[in-house]
């Protein structure tokens, strides 16, 4: 995989008007339709998009992210080929082997959101290292959504709080929204304030649906190994400009 340059290692740098999301999250799509269009095997474009994820990382920390939920492994993607499955269980656990001493450098926490049954234990093996590596960490978390979904997830959280009614410990009349919000997967990150997709597709996938309910969405048409830091400032710049009135509405006749 090839190097990047790390936080404020290299020419670039991160406007001075920026002022950033505390929350982003990004589907990073486009990797085999960019891998096709150069003939290339899509476990090209995985590979290339390991290159975009950790520059990302690097510009979001310049940019004063606190948060960064990434879009790694859908509960969906084990429908693909299992060639593919198998390079993409792998390669998860390749980037993680190799790139968590890097990331403690930078101030990251790793954290992983998702199931475990089917994922590979190798691959649980290397998140619960990374976490326990970077747990003490504050400059960002670095939230890996490795088999993932927000389905998957919201029914998680109902199972949970219908065990806590039949044990007698809750109160059907009590539940909430911020009762399914406490037990989500990592109940302790706020809310996702800006989505961001790549590869030209305007749709949500099943990504943090709950988290989501009123973030700012942007799609970039750049396929996810073409993303770089820069593609981030921009979004962030543009989601500054934008009014958040979370259902709220001012007469300004």
């Amino acid at each position: 995989m090839n190097e990047v340059a790390g936080p404020a290692e290299g020419e670039r740098r991160v406007p001075s008007s920026l002022v950033a999301p505390t929350h982003v999250g990004i589907i990073m799509d486009g990797n085999g339709r960019w891998a096709n269009a150069r003939k290339l095997p899509r476990t090209e474009g995985h590979k290339r998009g390991g290159v975009a994820l950790m520059d990302t990382i690097a510009g979001a920390l310049e940019a004063g992210v606190r948060y960064l939920s990434v879009y790694a492994f859908s509960t969906e993607n084990w429908k693909r080929s299992p060639a593919e499955v198998r390079f993409l269980m792998g390669y998860s656990r390749d980037i993680l082997r190799k790139r968590r001493d890097r990331l403690h450098e930078w101030g990251v926490r790793v954290r992983w959101a998702g199931r475990k049954p089917k994922l590979w234990k190798s691959v649980i093996t290397e998140l619960q290292a990374a976490e326990e590596l970077t747990k003490n960490n504050t400059k960002m978390d670095l939230v890996m959504c490795l088999n993932y979904g927000g389905r998957a997830e919201l029914a998680d959280a109902m199972n949970k709080i219908a065990s806590r009614v039949a044990q007698g410990k809750l109160k059907p009349g009590s539940i909430s929204e911020a009762t399914v919000g406490k037990n989500l997967y990592l109940p302790d990150v706020p809310d996702v304030d800006l989505l961001i997709r790549s590869g030209g597709e305007r749709r949500l996938s099943n990504f943090l649906l709950w988290q989501c309910a009123y973030a700012e969405l942007a799609f970039s048409p750049k396929p996810w190994p073409e993303f770089r830091r820069e593609d981030l400032w921009d979004e962030c710049l543009a989601f500054a400009g934008r009014e958040r009135r979370f259902g709220g509405a001012v007469d300004r006749v």
